[in-house]
């Protein structure tokens, strides 16, 4: 118990700045929803259309770069920082290769949209906003890398007030875009677009000068930006960042595809979606800040080789993650209608959003448990299994269920958030108990 709560407190340490910046992150996408909120619910659906469908190609990149605070973190703690700026100068171009290749493919479905069979209102409305945030892929991911980079090697606080500037001067923007303030033209959801693409990219510049500044960081800031890349490293870095990408596109293309069958419910459906998704996934950065935290720590102890810090790392980040949940769930079935009323003024949309936030309530824990037990494991240098996992529990079992329950059943919106909390679940468990055999005492430790 005295090693769990050790590794409980430095874990702490560490993921309360990471935190605060995930928190920072979701602020910036959740005050778009409640300015664009304001000016109707047609504009609110078409944002959540366009951002699912954004959603897909931003965490593929996610994934890519997970190798980032992966093996940098690992070079720490091996005492091999020269190695670490080696990951972040590959993990850059892995940003700007991918990000630009994704950036072509939303630009070509920007202009098949109605493929995705969504209200014609919705269609018409989401359109340039889809192509801005498109564009925002580029410097989105490179942060990614630099924040990665800069907490795995225990410097998360300045990334932290990059991005709280960040949800600062995206709201700023919106003020002036979206309504048309200081002289500009009221742009309503495309002003979104715009102050997201300003924002993404100043932050991205920003974080690039103050690493390449800080005298803390000049051990392992690469010397050689240009020198040819590693082949050997990128298939090292790939043979994880694959199939991470692939488990985190198992489960963002559910709730994306979840998405789109509100759509096919109606705007109305669609647009409380996007309000309860936007809470869940607020107080999903909490969890999440924690599980990297946790999957960083975990890289470092077994760089240090010291194995034996594994399992009270994950009990901690496990019970403290149960104890967030649980606080999450009763602001939601307390403050759901209120919550929901903060963000549209349409009595329908907001009824649909408090049934939702229900269902929100109840999976929490499991959304929680299923985040930290996958970073355990990419700590562990084990992607694969998981990426099995996560993509039987969203879609062999998340979205035929919530088809059957919203959809074809008689439950709409309600019966589609019920198939995600079943998959959730399913994740959670099974994970866990994956990370649990491979630390036994007589497992063969992943490097």
């Amino acid at each position: 118990m005295k090693a769990v709560i050790r590794e409980s407190r430095a874990t702490l340490v560490l993921a309360i700045p990471i935190t605060i910046g995930q928190v920072s992150q979701m602020l910036m996408g959740i005050t778009d929803s409640v300015m664009i909120g304001r000016t109707g619910a047609i504009p609110l659906a078409a944002s959540s259309f366009g951002l699912g469908v954004f959603n897909i190609f931003f965490i593929v990149g996610v994934g890519l770069l997970t190798p980032v605070a992966v093996f940098a973190s690992r070079a720490r703690g091996a005492g091999r920082h020269d190695e670490a700026g080696e990951f972040l100068r590959h993990g850059l171009a892995l940003a700007l290769g991918s990000g630009a290749v994704e950036v072509a493919l939303m630009l070509w479905i920007g202009t098949r949209l109605a493929w995705f069979r969504q209200p014609p209102e919705v269609l018409a409305a989401v359109n340039p906003f889809f192509m801005l945030i498109g564009l925002s892929l580029v410097p989105v991911l490179a942060y990614l890398a630099l924040r990665q980079f800069a907490e795995s090697m225990g410097r998360p606080w300045v990334p932290m007030l990059v991005m709280l500037c960040g949800v600062v001067l995206n709201a700023s923007l919106n003020w002036v875009f979206i309504y048309g303030h200081l002289g500009a033209p009221r742009l309503g959801l495309t002003g979104a677009g715009i102050s997201t693409l300003i924002s993404r990219t100043l932050g991205s510049a920003v974080i690039f000068t103050w690493l390449r500044m800080d005298p803390a960081m000049r051990a392992a800031w690469p010397r050689r930006w240009f020198a040819p890349l590693s082949g050997a490293r990128l298939r090292r870095m790939l043979a994880v960042g694959l199939p991470v990408s692939g488990s985190l596109l198992f489960e963002g293309g559910a709730f994306a595809a979840a998405t789109i069958m509100m759509g096919w419910l109606g705007a109305v459906p669609l647009a409380a979606h996007q309000v309860a998704l936007s809470c869940a996934a607020l107080t999903f950065m909490f969890s999440l800040g924690l599980s990297m935290a946790v999957g960083m720590r975990m890289s470092a102890a077994v760089g240090a080789g010291e194995h034996s810090r594994l399992r009270p790392i994950w009990v901690g980040g496990v019970g403290m993650g149960v104890v967030l949940a649980a606080a999450y769930a009763v602001v939601f079935l307390a403050y759901g209608r209120a919550i929901s009323h903060f963000f549209i003024d349409d009595p329908v949309v907001i009824s649909t959003a408090t049934t939702l936030l229900v269902v929100a309530a109840i999976f929490q824990t499991f959304d929680g448990g299923q985040v930290i037990n996958s970073a355990a494991l990419r700590g562990l240098t084990d992607v694969k299994v998981p990426a099995v996992i996560t993509f039987v529990a969203y879609w062999v079992i998340s979205l035929p269920l919530g088809y059957m329950l919203g959809v074809r059943g008689r439950f709409g919106a309600a019966g589609i958030w019920t198939g995600l909390a079943a998959g959730l679940a399913f994740a959670a468990i099974l994970l866990g108990v994956r990370f649990f055999r491979l630390t036994r005492a007589d497992a063969p430790h992943r490097t």
